[in-house]
């Protein structure tokens, strides 16, 4: 199963590296990475495996959630189908 994550919000160091090492943590390899500086705003996008994820993934929302707290920034993870389901015209 994979999931696809999100990341937004005003630059600062260490973005990438406090979200890829709290999925590190959880055991989720990061498949395919974007990200974008748009002038001062960070900009993030993440196709991740969760296939041997060591939570399920309302904890794992719950982590994201109080990351994006202490970073300041926005950080959404939804399962690839909803989001391929959402993107679809």
């Amino acid at each position: 199963m994979r999931a696809v994550i999100t990341v937004i919000g005003k630059d600062k160091k260490g973005i990438i590296a406090a979200v890829s090492s709290e999925l590190s943590d959880c055991n989720i390899n990061i498949l395919d990475i974007s990200q974008t500086i748009l002038q001062e705003y960070f900009t993030m996008i993440m196709l991740v495996d969760l296939s041997e994820m060591k939570v399920n993934f309302e904890e794992l929302n719950a982590r994201l959630e109080a990351k994006s707290k202490d970073l300041g920034v926005s950080i959404k993870a939804q399962h690839e189908e909803i989001f391929n389901s959402m993107h679809e015209i």
